[in-house]
């Protein structure tokens, strides 16, 4: 069996159509939930690409691999879903974006020549790379945002678009009055990017992975890696004007989420991309624009689908749908991601299982509480691989697909280094101490802030929407104290002993009273006779020889 295992940046659990959003209808999206089963409590273990991939890759917590923002590099040595599919003999391929840094220092100390089968293995996060594109080609006084080279830009201009960076010209920008309307201009989102459709970056991705299956040989795990609908926010037709104001939902916000906020909440809401997203005339254009962009990534979802039918592949290829993280789009008075609402860590997660022991759960929805971390053991354990659960933190999905209702976790967690943003600063905050932690047990979702602050609490049983902050008074200290020691019994979890698993730490027990070591004997009756054998057979042995 193949795993195709695709990732949408910036995708909304809530912008699809069979997650019930009332206008944007996504077929294949659907198909593959009718295919499989959709997972409605998925969480991501931080709120930022960097790290929340970082997270998926590794099957580990943000605290527990280190590469908790965007540019921290991933330690050399992290073992990631390509050390561990490798073990099973399942390749894993990379098309698309991870937005990892490599740890150049790392490798540098050891040894490890960036073009050796090794190093770009460490440099490109565990996976063998098809085609890597991390998709954000921006360039300013200092040079391009990302330091490598672009391969769609290279593929823009084989097309015949022009200038040095046709992905800033053409895929993210419109024309007005015969001037570049850029992508980042939020008042230009709802103009048709100026590029062919089929050269736009969907679909770009999409014509390289049918590339990659069409010469593949299997068992392959091949992790496809979206862009959109990430911003810029800016599409081609005909997808541009599919959705227009008629389809922008209320924005879920309410003033009582500005009374007397918590700190670290209050900076977020007063930060650029917050500013823009409280005006309405911002979410008129981007929603529709966001909208569009996750519609061509449904269409491109189908080319993917079709493609398998085609060649019966279908039957044998495991499809697991999911995104790195969420977006804002105005509710809560933010814009992005970064901090614990639904809307930010909350992410779809659909998983087709071909095989006949997933029957049971076709077209059916679990509301199990999932973290991003279970998919690295899921797809070991589907490689039929067994679990190394002293590295991988997470648990394997495949008894839910089953239909089995296994032991599970009692609460989620995420995290947040926000210690290289502004929103640090204006706090006043070390970096050590500019850290959140998100607690939620199904019910109540509590964010604990270091520096001192009170925590936010909601109930999102009486209080779906995430309005009404219960730490602003002292009436759930019952519920704070429990969250709390939830949060205390996940920071005492073994994360680091990864170099020795449960087993083999068992059968190291007494191994070296087998190897002659038995020290602190008085006359050895303190042991078994078997372990002192040896040493009486030489006891025995001197007096013989001397006589006595």
């Amino acid at each position: 069996m193949n795993i195709l295992f695709i990732m949408y940046d910036q995708l909304r659990f809530d912008y699809l159509g069979c997650a019930g959003h009332p206008h944007l209808k996504t077929p294949h999206f659907d198909r593959v939930a009718e295919m499989g089963a959709r997972f409605t409590n998925a969480y991501v273990q931080s709120p930022i690409c960097g790290a929340s991939r970082m997270c998926f890759y590794t099957g580990r917590y943000a605290s527990s691999h280190g590469a908790q923002w965007n540019g921290f590099p991933l330690r050399v040595g992290e073992q990631t879903l390509g050390d561990h599919l490798r073990n099973t003999g399942m390749d894993c391929w990379l098309i698309g974006k991870t937005h990892m840094k490599a740890d150049a220092a790392g490798m540098a100390r050891l040894g490890l020549a960036p073009d050796s089968m090794i190093g770009a293995r460490q440099a490109e996060c565990g996976f063998d790379s098809w085609i890597r594109d991390d998709g954000l080609w921006a360039y300013g006084p200092d040079g391009y945002y990302d330091e490598k080279r672009s391969p769609y830009n290279e593929y823009l201009k084989s097309k015949g678009y022009d200038g040095e960076n046709p992905w800033a010209d053409y895929a993210n920008a419109g024309i007005s009055d015969d001037q570049i309307a850029s992508g980042w201009m939020f008042r230009n989102a709802d103009k048709p990017a100026n590029i062919r459709e089929e050269d736009s970056e969907t679909p770009w991705l999409t014509s390289e992975t049918i590339a990659f299956m069409e010469q593949a040989k299997g068992p392959w795990c091949a992790h496809v890696s979206y862009i959109k609908p990430h911003w810029p926010y800016i599409v081609p037709a005909p997808y541009h004007d599919m959705f227009g104001k008629n389809h922008v939902p209320q924005a879920k916000r309410h003033d009582v989420e500005r009374d007397n906020p918590h700190p670290v909440f209050g900076a977020y809401m007063e930060n650029k991309i917050a500013q823009a997203f409280q005006r309405d005339e911002v979410r008129e254009k981007v929603i529709p624009a966001y909208m569009g962009l996750i519609k061509q990534c449904d269409d491109q979802l189908g080319r993917l689908l079709a493609y398998l039918e085609e060649t019966d592949t279908l039957k044998d290829t495991m499809i697991v749908l999911t995104a790195d993280h969420g977006d804002y789009l105005g509710d809560h008075w933010l814009g992005e991601k970064d901090l614990f609402h639904e809307q930010s860590v909350k992410v779809p997660m659909i998983i087709f299982d071909p095989r006949d022991t997933a029957d049971s759960t076709r077209g059916t929805s679990c509301d199990a509480l999932v973290e991003s971390i279970d998919l690295a053991a899921t797809f070991v354990e589907a490689a039929g691989g067994e679990v190394p659960d002293h590295i991988i933190e997470g648990r394997s999905l495949l008894p839910w697909l089953r239909g089995e209702r296994p032991e599970w976790r009692e609460f989620a967690i995420s995290e947040y280094d926000y210690s290289a943003t502004p929103q640090a600063v204006k706090l006043g905050l070390n970096p050590r101490d500019a850290r959140l932690f998100m607690v939620f047990d199904g019910r109540y979702k509590m964010m604990h802030a270091e520096g001192g602050f009170r925590p936010m609490l909601f109930d999102l049983q009486h209080d779906p929407d995430e309005f009404d902050d219960l730490a602003k008074t002292d009436s759930h200290a019952d519920v704070l104290e429990r969250m709390y020691g939830m949060l205390a019994q996940w920071g005492r979890r073994m994360s680091q002993r990864v170099t020795r698993s449960e087993q083999e730490i068992i059968a190291m027990r007494g191994a070296s009273g087998r190897k002659g070591v038995l020290p602190f004997l008085y006359d050895g009756s303190e042991v078994p006779e078997e372990l002192t054998q040896t040493y009486r057979g030489a006891l025995r042995q001197t007096y013989t020889e001397g006589g006595d």
